[in-house]
């Protein structure tokens, strides 16, 4: 089953088998274009919030006279506000689920355009103080899932149940989770609950930010979060591979791909087929895969795209 769940980390966790992961010195250098002007608004990923935001600020550097309105409610707001033209971009933490690409389709008659912007990966986030520092997939299913498809017997409840002593042992672990509006619950499901689900005791929140200020806060807790959003209250844990190596959630190894919870990040846009974005949509899309964007990717905790995948990303963006 982790063989399984392996392969299914978007395949071979997203081409990192190339070897070829980006110095973000080795993107392009954005060259600014006139006649750059208007609105962008975007609706999704609380996970990229912030990413957002600091992409918005350090393009209306460059162009003063756009606008930026930013909802982050969830991945799953982005296709229908795409779909319905609320917004023309959509930040995802997720790829598109088949039955909003039907959705899109069925009001455009052709698929949406979805751009890898940068990698994050989902942590298991407990508070400094509990000496555990490793768990398999099988253990974190145990913990949140009620079906319990990766092949634990038992119901984990009980720090003492995963081999922690001390005042630890006889702690009941309180679990955090983000709602069902999230990508990064859904992706949750996929990799580490083995497609089942959650327990009715997990406590869903609205936000990756209060998932990592509750493990902090409460007593023998353990939450699931985007890594990017760590703080020094808490540490992540590391996570088996399928060979059974307990692999630490660092950029070194989420850029490697070594880490098993690793995913993409999404910008959405309603491209049509044989025509360009507007020139808005498209500087902006550039600037997010430049150097400069990718900086922006680093310092907000994520990791930058690698070289190759940028410059695959930038030719299905002009392609017409």
């Amino acid at each position: 089953m982790i063989k399984q769940l392996k392969a299914v980390v978007l395949g071979c966790i997203f081409i990192f088998c190339s070897g070829l992961y980006l110095p973000v010195e080795a993107a392009e250098t954005y060259q600014k274009k006139p006649g750059v002007a208007g609105s962008i608004t975007s609706v999704g990923s609380d996970t990229m919030a912030s990413l957002m935001t600091n992409w918005a600020v350090e393009f209306k550097q460059l162009y003063p006279q756009v606008k930026f309105q930013i909802q982050a409610s969830g991945s799953s707001t982005a296709p229908p506000a795409i779909s319905e033209g609320t917004s023309n971009v959509g930040p995802m933490s997720r790829e598109m689920h088949s039955g909003e690409l039907r959705y899109f389709s069925g009001q455009h008659g052709y698929q949406p355009l979805s751009i890898k912007v940068a990698i994050d990966a989902i942590a298991l986030f407990v508070d400094v103080n509990n000496p555990i520092s490793n768990l398999t997939i099988k253990q974190i299913d145990s913990i949140f899932a009620a079906t319990r498809f990766c092949g634990s017997r038992q119901e984990t409840r009980y720090w003492g149940q995963l081999g922690v002593t001390g005042s630890y042992a006889n702690r009941k672990i309180q679990v955090f989770g983000r709602n069902s509006v999230s990508g990064t619950y859904g992706l949750f499901k996929q990799l580490a609950l083995c497609d089942g689900d959650f327990k009715a005791t997990v406590n869903e929140l609205p936000g990756s930010a209060s998932v990592i200020q509750s493990v902090a806060y409460s007593n023998g807790a353990i939450g699931y979060a985007g890594f990017g959003q760590k703080t020094a209250a808490v540490k992540a844990l590391a996570i088996a591979d399928h060979t059974g190596a307990f692999i630490p959630a660092t950029r070194q190894t989420i850029s490697s791909g070594k880490y098993p919870l690793s995913r993409f990040l999404y910008l959405v846009v309603n491209k049509p087929p044989n025509e360009n974005l507007p020139l808005l949509e498209e500087e902006f899309l550039r600037f997010v895969l430049s150097q400069k964007g990718q900086q922006a990717v680093q310092r907000d905790g994520y990791v930058s795209m690698p070289n190759d995948l940028i410059k695959q990303q930038l030719k299905v963006l002009t392609s017409n």
